[in-house]
């Protein structure tokens, strides 16, 4: 059985930090392309960022570039997301997913590709 949990949301001022965790168990983690998504209320759930199963490879949506890192720990089985610089607009629920597809470029960002969810994290900004 797959679980992805999530931590490390809360409430943080505009420009602070936070960094969040997914630990994944149930599957060869390593294989799996491994993102994060968020969703504001009344939105659709966007793409953040994703990584491939080695951790060689990243990809941001634009609005996020330069301000979070995606890593991960094959070893813990384990992936993050450091967010520095927030602003208000980055305020929703983050959620870790996992995908079995071999993604390239800007490939694997929508959440119909991704297999397996984790139960969301809230972050909050306030300005």
């Amino acid at each position: 059985q797959v679980q992805l949990v999530e931590s490390g949301g809360g409430l943080v001022q505009a420009g602070g930090s936070l960094r969040l965790s997914c630990a994944a168990s149930g599957l060869t983690f390593r294989t799996y392309t491994m993102g994060w998504f968020r969703q504001a209320p009344g939105t659709e759930r966007e793409f953040v960022a994703r990584i491939s199963g080695s951790g060689g490879t990243t990809y941001y949506t634009d609005s996020v570039k330069g301000r979070f890192t995606i890593s991960r720990d094959n070893g813990r089985t384990t992936m993050y997301l450091q967010m520095n610089s927030l602003e208000p607009e980055d305020s929703g629920v983050y959620y870790c997913a996992a995908s079995g597809y071999y993604c390239v470029g800007s490939g694997c960002n929508r959440a119909d590709q991704y297999a397996y969810w984790g139960q969301g994290t809230q972050v909050t900004v306030s300005s």
